[in-house]
Order: structure tokens, then sequence, then C-alpha cells
């Protein structure tokens, strides 16, 4: 493998790239996070454009290895020194550490919780007083088996359905009558203007948001010192240590990030003291049939080293937990 060229950018008449997927919602996060890195450098950043497997298959993800598919093509231009650094959605990253990068930066997250967009603005709960089975679209195997166990708690009638497609397309789904409702993370509607959309911000309490969800990622070549100290202004403590104890659930599960798996880790807003964090975490069968859903909390350190530490602990504790209570067999795949 082609090792990491030094990124440029040593003037100010040379621009950073920024290696970006090229959706609508991956340019609108990469430019908030170019913005902060303009800020934190002093340099001009570029927006490079690359297209990913995930973005080109019409396969189901699960299928194709799982969002982690998404974060492939931007890792290689990186290590072939063709960007400088890549923003990737948190919860589209696998959990293990790849030779040559590191995750510089973590910034200030957005809204962890899913979002419900219907035909005619009816919540969930509204929806699903039909007569006839409400049809919901996600492709996520996580919202599939809480929607589900949360319509057999209530006697509803739900049909989940398998989309994919960027926000457009799965909105057209619903806009179009091919389907009643989707679910899609409240953060991505955020950050494409169009949160207006959604019908209901559903409450953790119905359905645990994906690990990392609403959370962006900043990875940098790790050979490049300089680069990764300035980007670590970006860095939010909070942030860094609610996604890495969700994070350390999903790896100590040893389950791929398109697996049936919820997680939030509950920190009080940056700027703010943290004394303590709940982690919650989920895993069931995409029917909805059997759930394993188990929560932990545990005091957060003052340093931000240790705060890193305790969310690990705190994510190992809480999978060894949902492993006793028999979470292994109802993920059905293994990590990425």
């Amino acid at each position: 493998m082609t090792s990491p060229q030094p990124a440029v950018g040593t003037d100010a008449a040379t621009p950073l790239r920024l290696g970006t997927r090229r959706s609508t919602l991956a340019l609108a996060q990469s430019g908030l996070v170019a913005e902060q890195v303009r800020r934190a450098t002093g340099l001009p950043v570029e927006l490079v454009g690359i297209s990913t497997h995930g973005d080109v298959s019409r396969e189901h993800l699960a299928q194709i290895g799982g969002t982690g598919v998404f974060v492939s093509a931007l890792r290689d231009a990186l290590l072939a020194g063709e960007i400088d650094l890549a923003v990737h959605s948190l919860k589209d990253l696998p959990t293990a550490p790849h030779p040559g990068l590191t995750m510089a930066a973590v910034p200030r997250r957005e809204d962890p919780r899913d979002a419900l967009v219907t035909g005619d603005g009816r919540d969930f709960e509204q929806l699903l007083r039909a007569a006839r089975p409400v049809r919901v679209g996600t492709g996520a195997p996580r919202r599939m088996a809480q929607l589900n166990a949360w319509a057999r708690t209530h006697g509803a009638q739900l049909e989940t359905v398998p989309i994919r497609g960027n926000i457009e397309t799965r909105i057209g789904y619903v806009r179009s009558g091919e389907i009643d409702a989707i679910v899609l993370a409240a953060a991505g509607l955020n950050r494409v203007g169009r949160i207006d959309e959604a019908a209901e911000l559903i409450a953790p309490d119905t359905v645990l948001p994906a690990p990392g969800q609403g959370a962006l990622a900043v990875e940098c070549a790790s050979g490049n010192a300089h680069l990764t100290a300035q980007l670590a202004e970006l860095d939010d403590p909070y942030t860094r240590a609610a996604v890495t104890a969700e994070r350390t659930l999903l790896a100590a599960l040893e389950a791929g990030c398109s697996a049936p798996v919820g997680a939030l880790a509950d920190l009080p807003a940056s700027g703010q003291d943290a004394t303590e964090m709940r982690l919650r975490g989920v895993v069931g069968t995409t029917d909805g049939a059997s759930l394993v859903q188990l929560s932990t909390t545990g005091p957060v350190p003052a340093s931000a080293a240790e705060i890193v530490s305790q969310s690990e602990r705190l994510g190992r504790e809480l999978a060894d937990e949902m492993l006793a209570k028999g979470a292994a067999g109802l993920m059905g795949e293994r990590a990425l």
C-alpha cells in the first residue's frame, strides 16, 4: 500500500483537500466541517467529492458489507495522499482502527434521534391507529427490530419496508404514496434544512439510535502530526465520550455497523459539567419478536483521557450484560 503523503496546505495559497461523499447530505455536513477547519488552520479548504461503493450499489447494505462500504474509498484516497482529511458519518465508521489513519476530531454532535416523515403529518401513534397495516420504510435492521417490537407491544399493524437511497429519494417514496412513512436520522434532516418535514422526533425510549448517530468523524493520516494537532481543536470531549461508549458496546458485541444494534450514551451538552453517563443498548431480531435492552451508568472523571477510558469500560460492561441475556443470537452478523 502506498504510504500517506504529507498533507498540503503549508501556506495560505494551498488549500487543504477535504474528501467527502457526493450526496447532498454528505456535502452539507462536510461544508460545516470545512468552515471549522478553516478557522482552526487558517487555510482554505477544498471539498473533493468521492464516489463510494455504497453510493453506487443498489444492493441492500447487508449484502455489500454494511455501512462501512461508505468509508472505504475515502480512506483509500487518504492513504494515497489524494486528500488531506475526510469527513464521515460516525455511525458508518467501522469500530476497528484503520492502520495509517487517525480519528483526529469528533465535532459536537447533532440531535442523535430518529425522525418520522409521513405523508399527512401524523405521528407514530396516530399512524398506527389505521385499520390496515402501515408501511414504514427504513434500510436499518436496528429500526426494523425496534419499530416492530413497539407495534407488537401496542397491538398495532406495521410492515417495515427495506429501502435505500438519499434523503430526497426516501422522502419521495412517502410523497408518492408508495409507503406511509419513513424513518431517517434527525441529524441528516437538520443538516440539509428539512427537519420541518418530520412529523415526529422519535423518543429514544421507543427507538434507540445507531451507535454514533448524529456525530461526525474527521480522519487524517496518522503520520501528519501537525494537521492532527490542528484538527484536534474541532474535537468535543463530551461527544467523543458518548460515542466512544456506544461504539465500544458495538465492538464488544462483535456486531457489524449494520447489525440491529442501537445505543445511546446520555451526557450533558458541551459546556456543562458532566458527572454521570448513562448508556443504553438494544439488540433485536428484525421482526421485533425478541429484544435484549439494558442500560448502565457510571461516573465521568474530569480529565479527557479518563473520560474516554470510563466510556470504554461502560461499553464493555453493558455488552457483557447483554451477551449474558442472549444478545449474540439476535444479531446475525460479525464485525466488519
